[in-house]
């Protein structure tokens, strides 16, 4: 049986109805019940990914577009379904405007205590001489947040411990991996191919790993495919994990595959958009990888290609165009076991954590 006929049988994916229950209890992320959560809340083909820790304290990793309807999405996650007023820390990966859009406006509804990215700029990160950035940038630069910290390779954000070890860490931004943080293993074989130069700002993008127990989780914003073999050549700098965010909405020019062949993860969530992401090459390479059991899309592709450039209904969040409706991750307090849920569905689908 195939990856890809595994993920269409229901009951594969299930370890049992107590602990679905214990996971998938509610949607409302609970400050007391130890439970780790992440939301990816819809913004259509931009970046923006809620977690909140067992103590209540929330990341959101990207904030999707300008002009409201992002920035209303994941309020509503982070103020009515985890129930939070402010937000501790928001992580820019990168300058894109899908990234850091809808940041001025969450920061104008509630206070936003830590802001991380890699320091602001006058000049467009991606070098264009004649370019709209000071305007589009103005209300980034100019928003209220309590602290400003530029990202360091290899930084852990400070988290309140708890009795399951947690913790996330850059390994990788502007280019330049972390050493040593996750015992670095020396890579084999030929060096990775690369690709043409990326000279956006995509290249320079943040990526970070979150540690919750034995649960590894992996979100590398839009980090293009020659800055990924920085991960994996001549050390190999990431850890197997359970959880990958696909990297740059799924596009090819992301995603090496000795990369993913790295990470190996159980579980992928794509935060594409409808016509947005899903490039066939991405699909191919994540059907392939051995430890595969599920692979989820915040959207059907609805482009000409959506045929074939797709994975089956019922691991996709909104089917048709126009819907907005999120995709939930719960783990369990001792990070043994995790849940994805579809909420508009419901369908919800249990997975145990590797051991690393």
């Amino acid at each position: 049986m195939s990856n890809l006929d595994r993920m269409s049988s229901f009951g594969h994916f299930t370890v049992g109805f107590a602990l679905a229950s214990s996971l998938a209890l509610s949607l409302v992320a609970g400050k007391n019940d130890g439970r780790l959560d992440l939301w990816w809340c819809d913004s259509d083909g931009g970046g923006s990914t809620l977690i909140v820790t067992p103590a209540g304290e929330s990341i959101l990793i990207d904030s999707g577009n300008p002009g409201g309807r992002d920035s209303a999405r994941i309020l509503k996650v982070l103020t009515q379904t985890a129930g939070l007023n402010h937000l501790d820390h928001l992580v820019v990966t990168h300058l894109h405007i899908d990234h850091f859009g809808g940041a001025a406006e969450i920061a104008a509804q509630v206070p936003v205590k830590n802001l991380w990215d890699n320091g602001l700029t006058d000049a467009d990160p991606d070098g264009n001489r004649n370019s709209t950035w000071p305007l589009t940038s103005k209300a980034y630069r100019t928003m209220p947040v309590g602290q400003r910290h530029r990202v360091e390779p290899g930084l852990s954000l400070p988290l309140t411990a708890g009795k399951t070890p947690l913790s996330m860490r850059c390994v990788i931004t502007r280019q330049k991996p972390a050493e040593g943080v996750f015992s670095d293993r020396k890579a084999t074989g030929t060096a990775p191919v690369l690709k043409a130069p990326d000279t956006s700002d995509n290249a320079n993008s943040s990526a970070w790993v979150l540690s919750f127990g034995n649960f590894r989780f992996f979100d590398g914003g839009d980090l293009t495919w020659n800055a990924e073999t920085q991960l994996i050549w001549p050390q190999i700098r990431v850890p197997e994990v359970d959880l990958y965010q696909v990297t740059h909405h799924g596009l090819d020019v992301s995603n090496h595959p000795r990369l993913l062949t790295a990470l190996n993860p159980t579980v992928t969530v794509m935060n594409n958009g409808s016509t947005k992401g899903t490039a066939g090459e991405v699909l191919t390479t994540l059907r392939g990888l051995p430890r595969l059991e599920a692979q989820y899309q915040l959207h059907r592709n609805l482009r000409p290609d959506g045929v074939t450039n797709n994975i089956p209904n019922d691991f996709i969040a909104n089917i048709e165009a126009g819907t907005a409706h999120p995709i939930h991750c719960a783990v369990l307090p001792d990070g043994s076991a995790y849940s994805i849920t579809l909420p508009a569905a419901p369908i919800t689908r249990t997975y145990t954590t590797r051991r690393h």
